[in-house]
């Protein structure tokens, strides 16, 4: 197993996960737990979650993660969730914006309902959770704010339209709230993944002729895991990325 760096600059850090339950977002409450950082995050399978968190206390980190049940499409009980949080852990240091669902559908089939349910679940309570937890950074002397987006409207994937769009927006997220939130020193980037081999991807969608394709299109020829992809999520969260701001840092082993 690789040997990752540590950050000093996280212990007792206050962060903010959304999407904490499984996958990226499970691996990712994980890995800031064992930096000594004081986790919450919001998911809305309370069963996973509790299955997180029961791992994490197995382990002996510093403090057990704290999780709150969250449907994000619910703006009014994400901001409530935010004030639970913040209540019970100090002042939010670090957001990761990571809940996203890549459900596959087709051109043809996608209503005004659907799409509008796509924005929502995969964009929309990026901007809120923003908007609700700059305040808090900005009393506390700064943060750092992490959208996770995706490189499939990049390399022009066509098997989840609505999904791709709305992820492509998190670039101008991105982009637009590092400019109106760095005087506040609040930093605001964005990480972009590839194929990531969770285990909903390899359950759901994996195939061998889709895994041949995406090797022939990568530079390394392997598999990226969660623990590689949220490398790059911890340095952005540390001091370490403290001069990094409105960009976006694609990890997807070359296939960009």
């Amino acid at each position: 197993m690789p040997e990752y760096a540590t950050y000093p600059s996280l212990s007792d850090r206050t962060v903010l996960i959304t999407g904490g339950a499984t996958g990226i977002g499970g691996d990712m409450v994980r890995q800031f737990a064992k930096q000594g950082a004081k986790v919450a995050f919001v998911d809305i399978n309370p069963d996973l979650a509790q299955e997180n968190v029961r791992r994490c206390r197995e382990q002996g980190y510093a403090h057990d993660p704290h999780f709150v049940e969250c449907d994000l499409r619910d703006i009014a009980r994400l901001e409530a969730a935010i004030d639970e949080a913040a209540g019970q852990l100090g002042s939010i240091q670090v957001l990761v914006n990571n809940a996203a669902d890549d459900d596959r559908h087709t051109f043809g089939e996608v209503t005004p309902e659907y799409w509008d349910d796509r924005f929502a679940v995969n964009l929309r309570h990026q901007f809120f959770a923003i908007q609700k937890v700059a305040p808090i950074m900005r009393e506390a002397g700064g943060g750092s704010i992490i959208n996770i987006g995706s490189s499939s409207w990049m390399i022009k994937e066509d098997f989840f339209p609505a999904y791709a769009v709305a992820k492509s927006s998190v670039e101008g997220l991105t982009r637009t709230l590092a400019r109106t939130l760095g005087v506040d020193n609040i930093r605001v980037n964005s990480v972009v993944p590839g194929w990531v081999a969770t285990d909903r991807q390899l359950d759901k969608w994996w195939s061998q002729e889709g895994e041949d394709e995406c090797m022939a299109m990568q530079c390394l020829k392997k598999r990226v895991y969660p623990e590689e992809f949220n490398q790059m999520v911890l340095f952005l969260a540390a001091d370490d990325g403290g001069a990094c701001t409105a960009q976006s840092y694609i990890v997807d082993a070359g296939r960009k």
